[in-house]
This record gives C-alpha cells, structure tokens and sequence, in this order.
C-alpha cells in the first residue's frame, strides 16, 4: 500500500507545457500515476501527452474537484507564485521539483502553505514512487529503471540524497526485499516537511515493516527521527547509513546546505542519537538488508 501515494492519488503538473514538465508528465503517466491535468498560463485547451492543460490551478479544481498533489516544474523565480497559487486551491500536497530557491522564498513558500493546509515536500524534491502504483516526481527516471530498481515489497526509504533514493531501494532488492514507498525529501536548507515528519505515516501503514535511510552529515533530520523514535511514535525497525562520517565539523558534504556544526548534525551524533533511540546503524548499505533480516525474522 505505501504512503501519501496509489493509483488512485490525483496529481497536477504545474509548468506542463515546459520542456522538463511535459518530459516529467510523460514519466508518470507511463507509470501508471492518475494524472488530471496541468497548468500553463495562456494555454488552456491544449494537451500534453493526452493530459489537459488549464490555465490555472482552481480551473482544474472547479473541473475534476479535490487535488490530492502538484507536483511543479517551473522556473526558480516563479516557483513561489507557483506554490501560492497551489496552496490557495487547496491542494493537499505540493512537490517543488525545483533547487537553487532564494531562502527567503522557500521560508514564505513553507508558511503559506502550512497556513493553507497544504503540505510542502521539498523543495529541491525529485519525488516519490510507490512501487507498481504511481510515482510523483521524476524519481525514477523512467519506467524501465523505475521498474529495474523499485521492487514492490514492505520497506519505506527515506533519503536527501536524489541520487541515493535508487540506491537503497537497489541494495534492498539485492538483499532480498522490495520497498513499499520512497520518498526523497529535498535538497535545500530548509525544507517544508522533514523525515521525521513523514515517519508516523510509515508507522501507520500496515504494508511497512521498517525503515531504511540513506543519511549524509549535516542537518538535524536523524536526530528528529530518533526523537520520533524515543517517543514511542514509530515502532518498526529503522536502518541508517551516514555518507560522509570522515568530515570534519565544519566541513560542507555533498548538499551545499549540509553543514556540521555546534554538535549536531555529525555522524556521531547521528549514530548516537538513531542507536540511543533504538535504532539501528549499517557500517555499508549492503549492511542495512542484513540488519533488516535479523530484526525481521527474515
């Protein structure tokens, strides 16, 4: 089943007719995702990939009812507006697949949709795929890698890595498991909505039997899962490997907004604060379907 996802999930495009949201739209309408329209101002009556085009996003409102996601293809210097208009119909969800935002921005973006109702994943997301269901975003790449690596099965992955939101699910599949929802949580430094955030979600779904996640340095998002954790809110194993454990504090590692400082955010502390809680650490990624094996009962 997965989270926040299915085939029954209504998605948008906003930006459509763009070159990377016509690109994107083909993706997960291929693979299966029930996509209702799209946006593009001026272009209301045209199609792209037999998806209808509407200029804006309460006119796909007023048509096909409730938007459960939005997914946003469009320039950085729109992408607030694009957000805004998103939350202002009522979208329950909006994914910015957009990177390099204006901090000020993204802090507007987070509060405007929170006010709203709406919930931001991201930005600087490239989605998120509930195997053999649908898939939000263009994590994936395309339906022959997105079937290559995403095997249908009962482990939800986080990462804030896009690159390594395929790679856990491989190392997985290598091991013997499938996935049941990944979700890639962004890249910026600050983002609308956190792993633990989405945690409790994969607690409550009965088809995930634990978590995986690909962590880097930098950020607090681990540690609020071990919070999440230590509070009794998600109970199933949760596996973490942390890139980057050689860095110094200090030292920036891949995203530029992963920092180390004042303690937390470092590897150690990541270790610490996941194993105090009751979670689990991988020394290697193929350590984490050994780990999941053990506590499983696999």
């Amino acid at each position: 089943m997965g989270i926040l996802i299915n085939n029954e999930t209504k998605v948008i495009v906003q930006g459509i007719t763009g070159r990377e949201g016509s690109v994107r739209t083909k993706y997960m309408k291929d693979y299966g995702t029930n996509l209702i329209g799209g946006t593009s101002p001026g272009k209301s009556g045209q199609e792209v990939h037999s998806v209808p085009v509407f200029n804006t996003v309460k006119e796909i409102v007023r048509e096909q009812g409730d938007i459960d996601f939005s997914v946003i293809f469009v320039p950085g210097s729109a992408l607030k507006t694009a957000v805004m208009e998103a939350a202002d119909a009522g979208v329950k969800n909006i994914i910015p697949c957009v990177e390099g935002t204006p901090i000020h921005d993204i802090m507007e973006m987070i509060a405007y949709a929170k006010a709203k109702g709406s919930r931001l994943i991201g930005p600087g997301s490239i989605g998120i795929l509930t195997p053999g269901e649908a898939v939000v975003g263009w994590l994936g790449g395309n339906v022959e890698w997105a079937n290559k690596f995403f095997q249908k099965g009962h482990i939800g992955v986080f990462s804030r890595s896009g690159g390594q939101s395929g790679t856990i699910p491989w190392v997985l599949r290598e091991g013997g498991f499938g996935v049941s929802t990944v979700i890639h949580t962004g890249t910026e430094p600050v983002l609308g909505t956190s792993m633990a955030d989405l945690l409790p979600f994969f607690e409550e779904d009965p088809d995930t039997h634990g978590v995986a996640v690909y962590a880097e340095i930098g950020g607090s998002q681990e540690e609020e899962c071990a919070e999440v954790i230590a509070a009794g809110k998600f109970t199933k194993p949760f596996v973490i490997y942390v890139a980057g454990a050689w860095a110094p504090e200090g030292q920036r590692f891949s995203h530029a907004s992963n920092i180390v400082e004042r303690g937390r955010g470092s590897a150690k502390s990541k270790m610490e604060a996941i194993t105090q809680a009751g979670g689990f650490v991988a020394e290697r990624p193929t350590d984490i379907p050994l780990i999941l094996k053990e506590k499983l009962g696999k």
